[in-house]
């Protein structure tokens, strides 16, 4: 039995011993290690903590089970925010040393992982290496030097890499969330839409929105896991 302390550390208590082992989690690469240790849940809204509430309650549930997590973050083309939510959620789940968590993404079509989020997420500390090239770019994306890799490329919600069942599917757009009603192979669905910065696209404000789009997810992820480990 454990808990998070707040230096990034899990306590484990040893109830015959009566004492506390501490043990380091995963070990991230440290510009994201300090940009989640930078991360201030004050800054989102009484609205949004509300939206994210069933994802947290089901996290508990399955903390509780010590249950196997699939979680598929979708999206319309699978080309931005599904993969910033899958690859968020799995690094801050290893951050709080959630067990047997596994993220995926997928969309109502297959498209390419836009370049604007592979800089994005370097900027925020991953290392990210290309697999594969052509239309629909394979990418390597990791967090620390011992985990195991992410594996980024655009595909849809059905697609073999994905799970098949039993996986709650997070809707990140309102339009895959109109458009998809029932999602096969989901115990359940929830909504978790975020603006998509596409919208500025090729415009000066490019950078900087995906970046501040990039920090909002991190930090309702941060949010959900700090209500789930820690509180």
């Amino acid at each position: 039995m454990g808990f998070i302390s707040k230096n990034g550390f899990v306590k484990h208590h040893k109830s015959t011993k009566n004492i506390f082992i501490l043990t380091e989690t995963t070990p991230l690469f440290e510009p994201i290690k300090n940009f989640i240790s930078s991360l201030d849940c004050s800054t989102i809204s009484s609205e949004r903590k509300e939206i994210l509430q069933p994802f947290i309650k089901f996290l508990k549930k399955k903390k509780q089970e010590l249950s196997i997590v699939n979680i598929q973050f979708i999206c319309t083309h699978n080309s931005r925010r599904s993969h910033l939510a899958q690859i968020w959620t799995q690094t801050i789940a290893d951050y709080f040393h959630f067990p047997n968590i596994h993220c995926y993404s997928g969309g109502t079509e297959e498209t390419a992982l836009f370049p604007q989020i592979v800089e994005t997420l370097k900027m925020n500390g991953f290392q990210i290496t290309p697999i594969s090239q052509g239309k629909n770019p394979i990418y390597n994306i990791k967090y620390g030097a011992n985990t195991t890799p992410i594996i980024g490329f655009s595909k849809t919600v059905h697609h073999c890499f994905n799970p098949s069942s039993d996986f709650v599917a997070i809707m990140t757009c309102s339009q895959a969330d109109e458009e998809c009603p029932i999602i096969k192979g989901a115990t359940i669905r929830i909504p978790i839409p975020f603006e998509d910065p596409k919208l500025f696209d090729n415009t000066p404000q490019q950078q900087e929105k995906y970046l501040e789009r990039s920090k909002q997810i991190a930090t309702e992820m941060y949010y959900v896991f700090s209500e789930v480990c820690v509180n």
